[in-house]
């Protein structure tokens, strides 16, 4: 009985450990698109913000 009872835990145990890895993974995998996200956006800003001082520029000297 003590084996059955044992098998029992240890299969309890490591199917609630799998769990909580897999929902850490997701957890982490979505952070990571966040980040990516984030990162393309301000480099989308920087690139605008580079067009448009290189057209006030254009303007500036034309002026």
């Amino acid at each position: 009985m003590v084996k059955v009872a044992t098998f029992f835990a240890m299969s309890v145990g490591a199917f609630a450990f799998w769990q909580t890895m897999d929902k850490i993974h997701v957890w982490i995998a979505l952070h990571q698109d966040e980040k990516q996200e984030r990162m393309e956006k301000e480099a989308e800003i920087r690139r605008m913000r580079a067009e448009l001082i290189r057209e006030n520029k254009k303007r500036e000297s034309l002026a």
